[in-house]
């Protein structure tokens, strides 16, 4: 093999090649190992109390070992790891091949999933994986099935070209979809085999189009749990008690009045705000200027009231990705207490139980946040009745912690904007995500002098956790060969 240069401008004929490369490796064996992956209903721990017995989660995290494994790459060691009781990781490393590179590249994905979710297409289900054009369909490819294969479809690129890298570590966990309540354990056990981090590789985050390469520069963070008021031992006739027994589901607007304004959606409390950075102000401004209409338009909106379509919070698009980055928003994700409509008769509920979902802004601490949250939702309940809320989280980490990314240095800022150019033909965008990854706010702990690569195939419409999911498969070849030139720029 012979031996290419590594500067961070790749000449065209290298970034070309280790397209060919990865675009072929793709199609022969990638697209093949998702296909098998998104058949495998391995939902995260949160959605599958029994997870360790049904074996899915086992499987995905052996099928994705054994696939690394067979690829041979020269010094690979591999193990799945498994801490008594918790979901197992799996762990790889591969050696420098740049002599006297003493940083660690570390590269991060997860295998489980979100669950079923309604509304699939008549031709597509969760967990029945489907080609369709250039969009693989089914629950988890995007997210974030295709992390592991990529990665080392990246480190083999430019092992195949002679190219030289630092020392690679990848670490795929199983638990990312629950709050990742596992993974600060591994973290502690797993440290001293890190090594030195100096770039971490994150391939579970978005992208604002599929024309451009576009780097996460903050995610939100999250406390969801299960808010519940309860007023009756049984239901009772409607008639007979209504009037005298106050609805359930009127004291939870009552309670919930606390939390939100119903008419702006704004969040009351001010410890669940921060400050947006001016730095970050200006990014959303310079993205909204690329992406335009496009930001609100992608969803799937409902037809309106006057039979236009409904309406988002605001249609200024810079104003937009600050909302769904920036500012603190609740979801209500799941109902109970509530019978199916067909057999819903003259009977006043005895409870209400929501599921909540609390997007914070990237500097709110999420365990404050949620222990916060409790005590608002629970303290002098409307009528004397019994309202809990019991979040999600583990003692110690209760609510996840969003990030918001250390500044770019000018070597990785150079290497992002090279492969944007050579892989797309336009420059790196810089974007916020309304997501969680609960990995980037213990490594900005534990690493805090590392760079940061986050990215992924979460563009327009691919709809994660919601029905009809898809990996976009050109720009996850184009993403996997960004992340190899990147790695080859590594100082």
């Amino acid at each position: 093999m012979t031996s290419i240069t590594t500067e961070a401008h790749a000449p065209a004929d290298t970034a070309a090649r280790l397209a060919a490369f990865t675009d072929r490796l793709w199609d022969e064996e990638i697209i093949p190992a998702l296909k098998r992956y998104i058949e495998v209903p391995a939902k995260s721990p949160m959605f599958d109390a029994d997870w360790d017995r049904n074996g899915y989660v086992d499987r995905v995290v052996r099928d994705a070992a054994g696939w690394v494994e067979a690829k041979k790459v020269s010094g690979l060691k591999l193990e799945v790891v498994r801490l008594e009781n918790r979901t197992p990781v799996i762990l790889f490393e591969v050696p420098a091949t740049r002599p006297g590179s003493g940083d660690t590249v570390l590269m991060y994905g997860h295998l489980d999933k979100q669950p079923e979710f309604n509304g699939w297409r008549s031709d597509l289900g969760p967990w029945t994986p489907k080609l369709d054009g250039d969009k693989l369909y089914g629950r988890g490819g995007a997210d974030d099935g295709y992390a592991i294969y990529a990665s080392l479809a990246a480190i083999m690129a430019l092992d195949a070209h002679g190219i030289p890298r630092p020392r690679v570590v990848g670490l795929v966990e199983s638990c990312e979809e629950s709050g990742s309540f596992d993974l600060p354990f591994y973290l502690e056990a797993l440290k001293p085999r890190l090594g030195h981090v100096g770039l971490v590789v994150c391939l579970d985050s978005g992208a604002g189009n599929y024309d451009q390469l576009w780097l996460t520069t903050s995610l939100r963070g999250m406390v969801s749990g299960v808010l519940k008021v309860e007023i009756l031992t049984e239901g009772v006739h409607s008639g007979d008690a209504s009037g005298l027994v106050p609805s359930s589901f009127r004291i939870m607007r009552q309670v919930l009045d606390r939390l939100e304004d119903s008419h702006t959606g704004e969040l009351l409390p001010k410890s669940f705000h921060c400050d947006v950075p001016t730095s970050r102000v200006k990014e959303a401004q310079a993205s909204a200027s690329i992406l335009g209409d496009e930001v609100y338009k992608r969803f799937p909106w409902a037809c309106g009231a006057d039979g236009a379509l409904a309406l988002p919070t605001t249609t200024d698009p810079a104003q937009a990705l600050i909302n769904r980055t920036w500012r603190p928003t609740l979801s209500v994700t799941g109902v109970d207490g509530f019978p199916e409509l067909t057999s819903a008769g003259n009977v006043l509920r005895p409870y209400t139980a929501f599921k909540l979902s609390l997007r914070l802004p990237p500097l709110v601490d999420g365990h404050e946040a949620s222990i916060k949250l409790k005590q608002l939702l629970e303290d002098n309940a409307p009528y004397n009745a019994k309202v809990t809320f019991h979040p999600d989280g583990r003692a110690g980490q209760l609510g996840a912690t969003g990030w918001n990314a250390p500044e770019v240095a000018p070597w990785l800022h150079q290497a992002l904007d090279s492969a944007s150019n050579a892989q797309f033909g336009a420059p790196v965008g810089f974007i916020g995500q309304g997501g969680t990854i609960p990995l980037m706010s213990m490594l900005a702990k534990g690493f805090p002098k590392a760079q940061m690569m986050v990215c992924g195939v979460l563009g327009p419409k691919s709809n994660a956790h919601g029905p009809n999911e898809f990996l976009h498969v050109p720009y996850g070849k184009k993403l996997t060969t960004s992340v190899a030139q990147v790695m080859a720029a590594c100082p």
